[in-house]
């Protein structure tokens, strides 16, 4: 009889356990009254509180995947809409983009700029170690690049998108392939789609000798200085350090930034947060190398708290998560 016990590899709490036999089981183990948070929210093509939703595939040889959010309300019928391209977070080994907590937040987002989203479904560590997610992102904006030159349709697009207001836009590791994305087009003809801003919201930027921040600031029960260790020990390539360009853009191994003509860029820090000091090195070294940036910062608040529903229907949360979308706003009128 065939011996099939698994042997766990590898856990990190309530959310990843890995296995000797490459199988990972993400099961969300956590207090029931937050597991909604982390549960698929089903597309929508009819509009719900202003907004639908379709998920399109967009790679059919790797299934790639994308879920599109339309605002109900287009100020005229020849106004077009800027482009969010979004990549979510999870320490680059969980989440999806139809998880409920970016559903409520980039609903929110399509309403309020107003803005089509495009969240992109990317590929997972430990499975498909980085840069597998930055690859995905790389073949999304590709595909924007066929829409906007009508080679691929895809209606909500062609009817209703300004490929000239392309923004890319990311929460904790998703501000990392931002970053990364945006240095990769910087040496690549996009035309006729145009990059008009990036904006990274609490970037997943660390470096191997821990920061001040990191030793300082208090943990949440949602992200501790332990679970960003173990995620990117599952996801950097095997041999690396944190100290990975795609962790590290600021850092010694990091090719320098002077590079490629990059578009604007507004960088969001949680005040309280423990990679707040890493990701001040990133805006130093970013004004350094004379690039535009710009700073927002969400006072008293820990890292991407505007994703957690049940403390923003709760003030300050609220307050803040309403600062947050409105210098979102402002970045994207701007620009």
């Amino acid at each position: 009889m065939e011996h099939t016990d698994k042997k766990l590899v590898d856990e990190v709490s309530g959310w990843l356990r890995a296995y000797d036999d490459g199988s990972v089981d993400r099961t969300f183990t956590c207090p029931p009254e937050v597991k909604f948070m982390a549960e698929a929210m089903p597309p929508h093509e009819e509009f719900i509180e202003g907004v639908a939703t379709r998920d399109v595939t967009i790679d059919s040889n790797s299934g790639l995947r994308v879920r599109i959010y339309l605002p109900e309300q287009i100020p005229t019928a020849k106004t077009k809409l800027p482009i969010m391209l979004h990549f979510h977070g999870g320490g680059f080994c969980i989440s999806q983009a139809d998880w409920y907590m970016y559903y409520h937040i980039y609903n929110r987002l399509a309403r309020s700029l107003p803005a089509i989203c495009v969240s992109v479904y990317s590929r997972l560590a430990p499975e498909n170690r980085i840069p597998a997610a930055c690859d995905d992102g790389y073949a999304a904006l590709l595909w924007l690049r066929s829409s906007a030159k009508s080679e691929s349709h895809e209606s909500w697009l062609n009817d209703h998108a300004d490929f000239n207001n392309v923004f890319l836009i990311g929460d904790s590791t998703g501000g990392n392939i931002v970053h990364q994305l945006a240095a990769r087009a910087g040496n690549l003809d996009l035309s006729p789609l145009r990059l008009a801003g990036r904006i990274l919201i609490h970037p997943g930027f660390v470096r191997a000798a821990r920061s001040k921040s990191e030793l300082e600031q208090p943990e949440s029960p949602f992200l501790t200085l332990d679970m960003v260790d173990k995620f990117l020990v599952m996801a950097l390539p095997f041999g690396s350090s944190k100290n990975h360009p795609i962790t590290c853009p600021m850092g010694p191994v990091a090719p320098p930034m002077v590079g490629p003509n990059l578009p604007p860029f507004l960088l969001c820090v949680a005040e309280t947060e423990f990679m707040k000091d890493t990701e001040m090195e990133c805006y130093e070294s970013m004004k350094k190398a004379k690039k535009e940036v710009e700073l927002l910062i969400s006072p008293e608040m820990g890292h991407s708290f505007y994703l957690n529903k049940i403390a923003v229907d709760m003030d300050p949360n609220a307050t803040q998560t309403a600062s947050l979308f409105a210098g979102i706003k402002e970045f994207v009128d701007k620009h």
